[in-house]
């Protein structure tokens, strides 16, 4: 096989060969990275709605009582199903006044359960502890649980819907 220039400033047909290969691989690599980029990034472009959802009627809701509440996430995909379902704890702390604490536990998310004798939320995963205020109490979460805001309108409990921050420390 002969390497020789086909002529004076050709290049030969391995290097030809081997300069059409990157730029074809780096193409295709380009192609591939698209959709990566995409997924990694377009969450910081994207704005989660944050919508009013009915948990229940004023009267469903005794005053110094912690009850869960289940309501339909802030911004479903159509095809999540039972997973679009999120829920609350709802504490009414006065007539008109209302708690509502995330479900999810500060430290890896899991759901945390109310103890009702004790005052208490307790997480199950990492043995996480929150008064019934959803402060910090023991355990490696690294903060109180979130809140939602609460408001009464037209006779109706509403909590405004929005992605919870779970810190992984």
């Amino acid at each position: 096989m002969n390497n020789t220039p086909l002529g004076s400033g050709n290049i030969s047909r391995r290097q030809l060969l081997q300069k059409l290969g990157i730029i074809l691989s780096s193409f295709a690599a380009f192609l591939v990275a698209i959709p990566i980029f995409g997924a990694i990034f377009a969450p910081f472009f994207r704005n989660t709605p944050r919508i009013w959802r009915k948990v229940g009627i004023l009267d469903d809701f005794k005053i110094g009582e912690t009850v869960l509440v289940k309501f339909k996430d802030s911004s479903p995909l159509p095809w999540s199903g039972i997973t679009a379902e999120t829920a609350s704890w709802v504490r009414r702390t006065a007539e008109y006044d209302f708690l509502a604490l995330s479900v999810n536990c500060a430290h890896l998310g899991c759901p945390v359960r109310w103890v009702k004798d004790a005052e208490l939320f307790l997480c199950p995963c990492h043995g996480g502890v929150y008064y019934k205020d959803g402060s910090y109490a023991a355990g490696p979460p690294p903060h109180g649980l979130s809140h939602y805001p609460v408001r009464v309108r037209n006779n109706s409990v509403e909590i405004m819907t929005s992605p919870i921050p779970i810190t992984t420390i």
